[in-house]
């Protein structure tokens, strides 16, 4: 199938001299490679006063019609993108849950995160420019971003596929993912600003109740203890699963079910908060604890 291509300004200032010659519409369309109808049309939209047909003119027409055709982002509406600026600016949500929420709910908005993370790195929700016509730093929406605009590596392919998986989310029991019963909690780290210590947070997903504690650092025989120790507090038939997030910290979850055997552990996969995201609110609702 051939793509049609458009007018560029020399095949136009070319259109002009020959029909300034008096050469036939044909003539000129054998000579640039168009069709008839081609010239036709671009004669009659190439109009303008005093002259019939102006390259310089048509060229301009042309390249203002070019922005204003083709298929508009979504984001481009100020109401739907003012509501995703405050679930990212205010409510502090990633890209990822507010995607999948607005699903869920049926929401006359329905985009996906990387549309979102496309309109962010255009510049679609940046403040205004100085007066040197630059975007100030402080401008920059991404900043707003849980990572700060910084690019994440692909699923499957970083330091979190390297951790033992014993079982995928699918494969969660019906009432862990129904919130039936009281147990099925699911987990995760916040970092400290100083970047060593960390705290671990549990969190039931049907009574949002909390358990957890800080830890001297992030590794994951610190993160393992502090876990089991806020676990076996508990009694043992409010103690079910555990749904972390499959980062490294959590790579001796093995040896916390060891310790809890009636604890069994499933994963969400890679990058994919939202599947966690009655832990990422709870944290997010705590001030970033």
């Amino acid at each position: 199938m051939r793509h049609y291509k458009h007018l560029t300004i020399e095949e136009r200032e070319k259109l002009y001299l020959m029909k300034n010659l008096g050469q036939s519409i044909r003539k000129i369309a054998q000579e640039l490679g168009r069709s008839p109808s081609t010239i036709s049309r671009e004669l009659k939209r190439g109009r303008c006063y005093r002259h019939p047909y102006m390259p310089s003119t048509a060229q301009i027409r042309y390249e203002k019609r070019r922005k204003n055709c083709g298929r508009k982002h979504k984001l481009s509406v100020l109401e739907y993108r003012e509501t995703v600026r405050t679930l990212i600016e205010k409510q502090h949500w990633s890209p990822e849950q507010i995607a999948n929420r607005l699903k869920l709910e049926n929401n006359p908005l329905q985009i996906s995160y990387a549309s979102i993370y496309r309109a962010i790195n255009a510049g679609l929700f940046n403040g205004p420019l100085n007066k040197e016509g630059h975007l100030r730093k402080a401008a920059r929406f991404s900043k707003h971003l849980r990572h700060k605009g910084k690019r994440r590596k692909a699923g499957g392919k970083g330091k979190q596929s390297q951790i033992p998986i014993t079982h995928r989310i699918e494969e969660r029991p019906r009432e862990a993912q129904d919130r039936l019963v009281i147990g099925h909690f699911e987990g995760d780290t916040v970092i400290g600003k100083q970047g060593s210590a960390c705290l671990v947070t549990l969190v039931d997903r049907k009574t949002r109740f909390s358990v957890g504690g800080k830890t001297a650092t992030k590794e994951a025989e610190a993160v393992k203890e502090r876990m089991v120790e806020a676990l076996s507090q508990l009694p043992q038939d409010k103690v079910k699963s555990v749904t972390p997030d499959r980062g490294r910290e959590f790579a001796r979850h093995g040896e916390v079910t060891k310790a809890l055997p009636q604890v069994e552990f499933y994963f969400p996969a890679p990058h994919s908060p939202w599947e966690r995201g009655t832990n990422e609110n709870t944290n997010l609702r705590d001030g970033n604890l």
